[in-house]
């Protein structure tokens, strides 16, 4: 299944957002593909706005099996401040609605 979705970076953390993910951490890119996120992109506009895409089998059984990890634990704890909103980016992650594809 393919998965896009939307969240909102902070205008005043977009540079040091950025940056955060040139450096991701070899165990959260590991653990990532362990949990089947495939082909994941994130994009950002520069008013804040993240649309990210993924391939998975099951997006609820790829968040869960991400939240099971410690990696994403501390990854999630430390890019909290980088959001607008309250709690950590994979529990507000809602799919969006494909209205069309051209394969």
């Amino acid at each position: 299944m393919r998965v896009c979705f939307t969240l909102r970076v902070r205008p005043d953390r977009l540079v040091e957002y950025r940056a955060r993910h040139r450096e991701v951490w070899p165990e959260m890119r590991a653990a990532l593909s362990a949990a089947g996120w495939r082909n994941y992109s994130l994009y950002l506009a520069q008013d804040g706005l993240l649309i990210g895409y993924l391939e998975c089998d099951d997006f609820d059984a790829a968040l869960a099996d991400m939240a099971r990890t410690e990696v994403n634990a501390r990854w999630q704890a430390e890019m909290a401040e980088f959001f607008v909103g309250d709690g950590n980016a994979d529990e507000r992650m809602r799919p969006l609605d494909e209205v069309f594809h051209l394969d």
